[in-house]
């Protein structure tokens, strides 16, 4: 899941960011609501985290411009505005959540997850299709009991997948949840990644495969092809 943060604090965006991609998440990092807006234009993401006092762009005026065109992504509104009016401002502008600074990382990640549970339409925090079961909490992947070992990036790609579980996706849209700004995205690459995680989800009930110019489907073997 590729997030967007939107902070004119350089140090609390970097820590922020560690912290989320600790928790395999792919996170970029804009600082000033020019970029963001631009950002939000020509890229996809999952969810928003956005500050409201931004140089050259405020926050609301990112929020509305965002919602003007049509794009539902999640935002959660973190600033130190705290007050009734700001967080009544951010809500009418099209925000999902609202968090004051300071605030405490366990909090975020916990909002992160309900944001992302509702908009994938999840009556529950995990996912499972045939024997993986994915944990929304613990953002593990495990087969039956056993945990699932896996690089940031097979994590990424498995985690899309499950998500668009059935569905064909393309190579360039796996990238463009794989891969953040700082990130040469490579779409070979991805055929590197499906080939280790076709080995480590063996005798699970279900299989990535490779539909020829279009993409790859997380099928369970009994699953007709899209």
């Amino acid at each position: 899941m590729r997030i967007l943060l939107v902070e004119d604090n350089v140090e609390l965006a970097n820590w922020i960011a560690k912290l989320l991609r600790s928790d395999n998440f792919a996170v970029d990092c804009v600082y000033d609501g020019e970029d963001a807006d631009h950002a939000l234009r020509v890229h996809e993401f999952s969810l928003v985290i956005l500050d409201l006092s931004l140089p050259k762009m405020d926050g609301l005026e990112v929020l509305r411009r965002l919602r003007q065109r049509k794009n539902t992504v999640p935002v959660i509104i973190l600033t130190a505005n705290s007050s009734l009016r700001g967080r009544v401002s951010g809500l009418d502008e099209g925000a999902d959540d609202y968090l004051a600074k300071p605030f405490e990382i366990a909090e975020l990640e916990a909002r992160i997850r309900v944001q992302l549970r509702r908009a994938n339409n999840l009556a529950t925090p995990t996912i499972s299709y045939g024997d993986i079961t994915f944990d929304l909490r613990t953002r593990e992947f495990s087969i039956g009991d056993k945990t699932l070992t896996l690089t940031p990036r097979e994590h990424a790609v498995l985690e899309f997948l499950i998500h668009k579980a059935g569905k064909t996706v393309s190579k360039s849209q796996i990238c463009d949840n794989v891969f953040d700004f700082d990130d040469e995205a490579d779409q070979s690459a991805i055929e590197v990644y499906v080939h280790r995680l076709r080995k480590k989800i063996e005798g699970s009930g279900v299989q990535i495969k490779t539909l020829r110019g279009l993409g790859y489907a997380l099928q369970c073997n009994e699953d007709r092809e899209p």
